[in-house]
């Protein structure tokens, strides 16, 4: 129910956001306030935001920086604002992960019109997985670590978002091709060489033979399942 979804507002102008935690609340939303990209990331770790309104321009770190921390182990919507209305800052947003964009100045019932369509494309999907151990292999999406018997495991920045990508879909195939496009972009979705030498060394990590495989297992010409409880 969108009356019940929880909105996360990072953005640095306490104008901006005096003014969207009015109108949202006015339309039955819960509201979370940010004025700083640290502050925001701890928030959407912590407090499992339905919908980020994000602002691009923050003082302590660049939104598009702060949308990209947040793909590695989230799916919630992300809505850019921004007072460049260039075409190129909307198309780098966009194929970064973000899920509509915004130019300053905007409208209150435009915006709530995009919110609700987000919300409305969200409803029916799983839960997604923030935790998993098994008493052997431990990890935490939310604070980015991973653990093999107790001890942390040093994952590669491809490594881990290919294991995040699959945890996030525990239990269903994930295809090579939206492996690819979700952490090596659209431009890469043919260049199936990059996931084996990636997939190769994370599982020389794990210790996961893939004859038979414990965590990740190959769907021969399709792509590879995180075969854990989701």
């Amino acid at each position: 129910m969108t009356s019940a979804a929880r909105v996360l507002v990072i953005d640095d102008e306490a104008q901006i956001r005096k003014f969207l935690d009015i109108g949202l609340r006015a339309e039955g939303y819960e509201v979370l306030l940010a004025a700083n990209a640290t502050e925001g990331l701890a928030l959407a770790a912590t407090r499992s935001p339905d919908l980020v309104i994000l602002d691009i321009g923050l003082p302590d770190k660049e939104g598009h920086e702060v949308l990209a921390e947040l793909r590695q182990w989230s799916h919630v919507p992300v809505v850019m604002l921004s007072v460049r209305d260039a075409e190129s800052e909307k198309v780098k947003a966009l194929d970064a992960g973000a899920n509509d964009y915004v130019t300053k100045p905007f409208g209150i019932q435009e915006l709530m019109a995009r919110l609700r369509a987000l919300l409305r494309n969200r409803q029916g999907e799983p839960e997604a997985t923030q935790r998993y151990d098994d008493g052997r292999l431990a990890i935490d999406l939310s604070r980015r670590e991973v653990s093999l018997d107790g001890a942390p495991l040093s994952l590669t920045r491809k490594e881990y978002a290919v294991l995040a990508l699959l945890l996030r879909h525990a239990g269903r195939v994930v295809t090579q091709q939206q492996l690819l496009r979700e952490i090596w972009g659209a431009t890469h979705t043919h260049d199936s060489h990059y996931l084996r030498i990636v997939v190769g060394k994370l599982r020389q990590k794990l210790g996961d033979d893939p004859a038979t495989p414990r965590w990740l297992k190959t769907e021969p010409g399709v792509g590879y399942r995180f075969l854990g409880p989701g």
